[in-house]
């Protein structure tokens, strides 16, 4: 069995997760953010890409046992989704961004019949934003959505609040809260640093996270 403190582990030591609180990252909309996330980096490396296809395979066979379809998110989800099929067997596509504009302008690739069971392959949930448009657009094509697998979510509040609007569930291979025990644990932060993490976990707008964690 797969736990969160083994997909913790793996990510921290390949880089996939980096945790900075003493030097944070800049996010686009100007945030200050003491976590940066690439997952399509667990795909180079074997060991760690072995152990999250092997949890999603679980999510997917725990969780949504009655799944008849993966669906990986645009782009990072696709090859994720593509492993996992493999193992169980099971027929995949992905959802796109946007529709193409040329063509048959598909938005969906892959074969989707109206009313198929689709579980959503996810690399990282934050506010849940290209989340729920994919999951809307197989939606609105007719698929019954049981849920997301997803290798890493922060917890934030605004994505949650999102997925339960939609009534979207999620299964998270690891989360914030998991990553932060394990890097405490490991010395890769200060352990009076964790509380600033989770606080800028709970409102990213408020950097008073930032004081103490130096």
């Amino acid at each position: 069995m797969i736990t969160k403190k083994d997909i913790a582990q793996g990510l921290l030591s390949i880089e996939a997760v980096f945790l900075r609180p003493e030097e944070p990252f800049t996010w686009a909309s100007g945030i200050k953010s003491p976590i940066y996330c690439d997952n399509r980096l667990t795909l180079t490396a074997t060991e760690v890409r072995d152990q999250v296809e092997e949890g999603l395979t679980q999510i997917v066979r725990e969780h949504y046992p009655e799944c008849q379809v993966l669906m990986g998110t645009s782009t990072a989800g696709i090859a994720h989704a593509a492993i996992v099929g493999h193992k169980m067997n099971l027929p995949m596509g992905y959802v796109r961004g946007s529709a193409k504009d040329h063509g048959r302008t598909n938005r969906i690739e892959g074969k989707l019949q109206p009313g198929q069971k689709v579980v959503v392959i996810e690399d990282l949930i934050s506010t849940a934003g290209s989340a729920v448009e994919t999951v809307e657009a197989l939606r609105e094509a007719g698929a019954q959505v049981l849920g997301i697998a997803s290798i890493f979510t922060y917890g934030m509040k605004k994505g949650l609040d999102r997925l339960k609007e939609h009534d979207i569930k999620n299964i998270s291979l690891c989360d914030l809260d998991a990553l932060v025990e394990v890097a405490a644990e490991s010395g890769y932060i200060k352990d009076k640093s964790k509380e600033g993490i989770l606080k800028f976990r709970d409102n990213p707008s408020d950097e008073s996270w930032m004081r103490g964690v130096k």
